[in-house]
């Protein structure tokens, strides 16, 4: 547990610790908070590509073993964005940091390797998953703190030095496991849907501009590429179809156990991620419209309260799911995530008291509950000759849908910008609240878990 917790510290510090210090890192690069966002996008579209495979890949050659090699890369990525003189630089080390993003799928199926009791791995399960949603709030407040006073830099050397204690602790105290020893990498299917997800986001990107203005040229780089995802993947079905060793066999694509999860994994992220680590920091930072407060207020007053409420509720939801069932908690946590946001956008922009009472109820039943079901569940349903499969799809499906999310909600943002005041904020939180609508009734499809509930 030390050493799984340390790791997934690490891995979330690439994007918590960087939530209050947006709007400073685009002052010290020279660059807008488009660009900014954007650079979150490609570290989010780097962590969703290599989830695909390298839980897959970790059964094979062994899970310790990725595990490391991540937690290097996440250092190497760390220091040449510390290091960055440019924001294209900035861009290079965050997409090699994205090679991180399986961290916590991975972590937890070495854990469900090593604990069988359904109550107890829940609560473990949920004690990791929980880091998820920030480290009790000190890695909000030191990056906010870091920022305002040290400047963005120290953030990422701070990076550095966790990702490198992590890496020591993995090599010192976990324990190896490879189930699928033998078996060959499907490399090919990997090729493949690569590519498709990779185009898709590319293409998603691409339109996410036309809400500024209409554009031939964007439009048609953004079908094209549309394109290029749908025949991807039709070769990557293909391919798992002849293949001996196949990354994912297709009778489980077609599972609701596999696509439902995924589904509403993708809009989950997509509807709540960048209003809790963008759109609400950079509102409250404002001084018109917002409440004009510095990043270290801003972080005590919003990112600590969600943070730490996510991590203490966290460990009682996942002791919760295996006896009240994984799905309903789920529910729960979807049905006062939008009660949150709902706060949020109809009070919260208007009141400071309302907007933390708004982000507190988010931390509580989006970051303590909703994030550790979905996690939870991309584990138990996964087919167990291929326990690998479905967490690195769902850890996928999670950077999608963060990436998806810095690229929809912002681009919503800019272009209700006319609508002067705090206008485009609640249009941008509508639309939030829509998209998270949508992941509730996706949930709806989502099989029991049957072998990982306790029932009377």
């Amino acid at each position: 547990m030390t050493a799984l917790l340390a790791a997934c510290v690490a891995f979330q510090l690439n994007a918590s610790m960087l939530s209050p210090a947006l709007v400073t890192m685009g002052e010290e690069l020279n660059t807008n908070q488009a660009v900014i966002g954007l650079s979150q996008t490609s570290f989010f579209t780097a962590a969703a590509l290599f989830s695909l495979f390298l839980p897959r890949l970790s059964d094979i050659v062994g899970r310790k073993k990725i595990l490391i090699a991540m937690m290097v890369m996440m250092a190497v990525g760390s220091v040449i964005s510390a290091l960055a003189p440019d924001v294209t630089w900035l861009f290079v080390g965050r997409i090699i940091q994205g090679v991180s993003g399986p961290t916590v799928p991975l972590c937890l199926i070495m854990l469900r390797s090593a604990v069988s009791e359904p109550k107890k791995y829940g609560v473990l399960m949920g004690l990791i998953t929980a880091v998820n949603g920030g480290i009790a709030g000190v890695d909000s407040f030191v990056g906010g703190y870091f920022a305002e006073h040290y400047g963005f830099r120290s953030i990422f050397w701070l990076m550095v030095a966790l990702a490198v204690v992590a890496t020591a602790l993995i090599i010192w105290l976990a324990t190896e496991s490879k189930p699928g020893a033998g078996t060959k990498m499907d490399w090919a299917g990997v090729f493949f849907i690569v590519i498709a997800v990779g185009a898709l986001l590319i293409a998603l990107n691409q339109a996410s501009g036309l809400l500024g203005g209409f554009s031939g040229e964007t439009l048609a780089w953004s079908l094209g590429l549309a394109a290029v995802a749908v025949i991807a993947f039709a070769l990557f079905w293909n391919t798992e179809k002849r293949s001996k060793h196949p990354m994912v066999e297709t009778v489980h694509l077609r599972q609701r156990a596999t696509w439902a999860p995924l589904l509403t994994t993708t809009l989950t992220m997509t509807g709540i991620f960048a209003v809790i680590n963008g759109i609400v920091p950079a509102f409250v930072q404002a001084a018109d419209p917002g409440f004009g407060i510095g990043a270290t207020e801003m972080s005590l007053l919003i990112l600590t309260p969600y943070a730490l409420l996510g991590w203490v509720i966290g460990p009682l939801s996942g002791r919760l799911a295996p006896t009240l069932g994984y799905t309903k908690v789920l529910r729960i946590g979807l049905v006062g995530s939008l009660v949150a946001l709902a706060i949020i956008g109809f009070f919260g922009l208007h009141s400071l008291p309302l907007m933390i009472t708004g982000t507190v109820l988010l931390g509580i039943m989006y970051a303590g509950t909703v994030n550790i079901m979905l996690n939870g569940l991309g584990v138990v349903l996964s087919p167990k000759g291929n326990p690998g499969f479905l967490p690195g799809m769902n850890a996928g499906a999670f950077n999608l849908g963060a990436g998806l999310s810095f690229l929809v909600l912002p681009a919503v943002l800019v272009a209700a910008g006319s609508m002067g005041g705090t206008g485009s904020y609640l249009a941008t939180v509508v639309v939030s609240l829509v998209v998270t609508a949508l992941a509730l009734a996706a949930s709806m499809l989502i099989p029991k878990p049957v072998d990982a509930e306790v029932h009377a």
